[in-house]
């Protein structure tokens, strides 16, 4: 453990000096930005997170997908957007947006720079204080619970799934595949997260940790593995969320048992779903991923761009439309008729590429 912790205190401390000294502050005072992004060394920090995060899928997830797949492609085609989406918000857009506008809204809400005093689970239970590891677990607990709700939210809410049916659309879920949303929805969650996040009264660094261990979980459950661990890996997805279970979530939808396609919200503990009665384990077949909807379906030949401009508008016609706010209907626009749900979808055949 004492080698671990040099590591942190010098290595790790030395590169985020390095990197906050010599590209952080030249960039934002070049750009006129240095009091609103905040302290430098925290952008330095997320964008080591950033290459962490990177590396680990590049390394280790992807190769996963070529030697233990769980669906066999033909091509990769259709995953190179996703990469795209990836390198972008991990190296450009999450940075800038944390930094310009998550930190001066966590200082309107009076958030902002950590202070001596205690705020939030620390103030209201001091135990807390002196127990740091147990204080981060329950941070972690409720910040993935507010994630499951918010994720139910996505596909009840109409006008919300219009945007969030872009993230479903993908035909090849693979381990790029989480970053591919629209940036109006991405928003929107990191800003409730956040505020999650100040009313807990959790430091940015605490937060990093939160976002990156949550990050590195949901990459790993979109990849395109078949884990074969027996009891094991049926014991482990009860604790953890895995590439199966979250599989279910992104399988076509069977019109002959529609309650099916909703399951499987955790983003990193499947604990709510077994708690709210949305589980859904290895009794389900794989089936294909994607959304039979051709208005969604078309975004697996779309661009970033294009991707953003066509979900963007169906949130626009969405929630522009009495149909848009009815939890539980579906809507992109005045007219709208919903043809998702009217044709079975097959099962998936492991063997056969798609």
């Amino acid at each position: 453990m004492s080698s671990i912790s040099v590591f942190f205190d010098t290595h790790w401390s030395q590169a985020i000096d390095g990197l906050s000294a010599h590209v952080v502050v030249p960039v934002v005072n070049a750009l006129g930005i240095a009091q609103a992004a905040g302290d430098p060394r925290e952008i330095a920090q997320a964008a080591m997170i950033a290459m962490l995060q990177l590396f680990l899928i590049a390394c280790v997830m992807r190769p996963l997908e070529g030697l233990i797949p769980a669906e066999r492609w033909e091509h990769r085609h259709h995953t190179t957007v996703d990469r795209n989406f990836t390198l972008l918000m991990l190296l450009g857009l999450f940075p800038l947006f944390s930094f310009i506008v998550l930190m001066p809204f966590a200082h309107l809400l009076g958030g902002g720079p950590a202070t001596d005093a205690p705020s939030g689970i620390k103030a209201w239970v001091p135990w807390f204080a002196d127990h740091p590891y147990l204080l981060f677990a329950v941070y972690y607990v409720i910040y993935d619970l507010v994630y499951y709700w918010m994720h139910r939210a996505q596909h009840l809410i109409p006008w919300w799934w219009a945007m969030h049916s872009m993230h479903h659309s993908q035909r090849q879920m693979s381990c790029w595949s989480n970053d591919r949303s629209n940036y109006v929805d991405g928003m929107l969650q990191s800003i409730i997260l956040a505020s999650v996040g100040l009313v807990m009264g959790v430091e940015p660094s605490e937060f990093a940790m939160l976002g990156l261990l949550s990050e590195l979980v949901q990459n790993f459950s979109h990849a395109n593995v078949a884990l074969r661990l027996g009891r094991l890996g049926r014991i482990g997805e009860h604790v953890f969320v895995g590439p199966r279970f979250h599989r279910n979530h992104h399988m076509l939808r069977d019109a002959e048992r529609p309650e099916r396609h909703n399951c499987n919200f955790g983003q990193v503990l499947p604990w709510w779903d077994q708690l709210f009665g949305t589980a859904l384990y290895h009794d389900e077949p794989l089936r294909l991923t994607g959304v039979s909807d051709p208005e969604v379906d078309a975004d697996n030949e779309r661009g970033v761009i294009s991707m953003q401009w066509h979900s963007t508008r169906r949130f626009w016609g969405a929630v522009t439309c009495r149909a848009g706010w009815r939890p539980g209907d579906v809507s992109f626009g005045r007219g709208y008729r919903p043809v998702h749900d009217l044709d079975k979808q097959p099962l998936l055949d492991p063997e056969s590429p798609r």
